[in-house]
């Protein structure tokens, strides 16, 4: 279950999948996500300083003339607000969506986001980020589960009825 042999290649790919492993296990991100976390480690790896070139940044070797970050880094797998904009917005229409933080696109300055809940991806500049709080944690999947499981859907329980946990009659 290792690399054959001890080369270049073979120890940079163990660096990407490494950091690839890192990036989803912190925010508890599933790993059919694997694919977005290498892109996400390349990304940082590539910005940040390389021992072999004398501590400098290879972004900034390749590139001198270019901005490190386009735009600032932020936490992969976090919670991510992409606000909307468009004309057939009404008044009640959300303004935002709730996104998880993937990547940064490659091809124009923004970020990449995706929801989950209505398969979409995303890419934009206008989005407020809630680092902290990770899209896919232990505490939502296993709130999740158990509204999958309840006999009676939560919207149906009506206003000013409590249900006591702690008192099972």
């Amino acid at each position: 279950h290792i690399s054959q042999q001890n080369g270049v290649a073979e120890g940079k790919h163990r660096h990407i999948l490494d950091m690839a492993r890192a990036l989803l296990i912190y925010n508890s991100v599933p790993q059919n996500y694997w694919g977005d976390a290498v892109l996400t480690a390349c990304y940082l790896i590539n910005r940040l300083p390389f021992s072999l070139i004398h501590e400098q940044i290879p972004w900034q070797v390749l590139y001198p003339n270019d901005e490190l970050f386009d735009l600032p880094p932020k936490t992969f797998g976090c919670v991510a607000f992409v606000h909307l904009l468009g004309l057939r917005l009404d008044k009640l229409t959300p303004r935002a969506v709730k996104c998880v933080f993937l990547d940064y696109s490659r091809t124009q300055k923004g970020y990449r986001c995706f929801d989950p809940l209505h398969q979409r991806h995303y890419i934009s500049a206008d989005v407020t980020f809630h680092e902290a709080v990770p899209y896919f944690s232990v505490v939502a999947r296993e709130v999740q589960s158990v509204l999958e499981r309840a006999p009676v859907p939560i919207a149906h329980i009506p206003f000013g009825i409590f249900i006591d946990a702690s008192n099972p009659s």
